[in-house]
C-alpha cells in the first residue's frame, strides 16, 4: 500500500486558508485520490472540545504555557484518532494548521520560545511532520480587516490580540518557511480568492504528481 501524504495549510488570521480548503475539495472529488480534510485544533470530538476552551473569548486569564499545552494535547488526540490512521490507510490528509501554528503563536508571538514549544510538541507528535506545508503569506492588518468585515466569521480570542502580536506571528512564519524551505511553499494570500486557489491547486497537484499519486 502506498504511504499517505500529510499536507498542511498554515498562515495568520484572515489569510483565507479555511475558505480555500472548502473550495478545493471539489477538485479532489474529481480524482481517484483518497483524501480527508481536517483541522486543528479540532477534527475529532475531544480536540474540538479543547478548541472551544482555547478560543473562548472569556478565557482571558489563560497562561501562555497552558495555551501551548492545550494545543499540544488537542494535536496528539487528533493525530492518533484521525491523522495517523488515515496516513496508514494511504490517504492524503489535508489539515488546516499544525505545528507551525504553535511555534508561531505560542513560541514566538507569546514569547515562550520556539525551541521550548517544539519540545512540548515533539512529545505529542513523535515523528509525524507534514510532507508539505502551504504557508499563506499575508500582511496581518489585511487579515484582521477581512475578519472584522466578514459577518459570518466568528471572532475568537486570538483574533482580539494586538496588531503587534499578529505581526510577530507573520515574522515567525517567515522564519519557519526559511528553516523548513524544502517542504514549504509560500502562497501569496493577498491575491484574489481565485488566484489563491489556483496557486494552492497547482502546488498540491505538482506535489502529488512528484510523489506518484497522479
Amino acid at each position: 500500500m502506498k504511504k499517505g501524504l500529510f499536507i498542511v495549510f498554515e498562515g495568520p488570521e484572515g489569510a483565507g486558508k479555511t475558505t480555500v480548503i472548502k473550495d478545493i475539495e471539489s477538485v479532489f472529488k474529481n480524482t481517484n485520490i483518497e483524501y480527508i480534510f481536517t483541522r486543528e485544533p479540532g477534527g475529532i470530538s475531544i480536540s474540538e472540545q479543547i478548541r472551544k476552551i482555547i478560543l473562548n473569548k472569556e478565557n482571558t486569564e489563560m497562561d501562555g504555557r497552558t495555551e501551548a499545552l492545550l494545543y499540544a494535547a488537542a494535536r496528539r488526540q487528533h493525530l492518533v484518532e484521525k491523522v495517523i490512521p488515515s496516513l496508514e490507510a494511504g490517504k492524503v490528509v489535508i489539515c488546516d494548521r499544525f505545528i507551525f501554528s504553535s511555534l508561531a503563536y505560542q513560541g514566538y508571538a507569546r514569547g515562550l520560545g520556539m525551541e521550548q514549544v517544539m519540545n512540548i510538541n515533539n512529545f505529542a507528535i513523535e515523528e509525524y511532520m507534514p510532507d508539505l506545508t502551504l504557508l499563506f503569506d499575508l500582511d496581518p492588518r489585511v487579515g484582521l480587516r477581512r475578519i472584522h468585515s466578514n459577518d459570518e466569521r466568528e471572532i475568537n480570542r486570538l483574533d482580539l490580540e494586538s496588531i503587534e502580536f499578529h505581526e510577530k506571528v507573520v515574522e515567525a512564519y517567515h522564519i519557519l518557511a526559511n528553516k523548513y524551505n524544502e517542504s514549504t511553499i509560500i502562497i501569496d494570500a493577498s491575491k484574489s480568492l481565485e488566484e489563491v486557489k489556483d496557486q494552492v491547486i497547482n502546488s498540491i497537484m505538482s506535489f502529488l504528481e512528484k510523489k506518484g499519486y497522479i
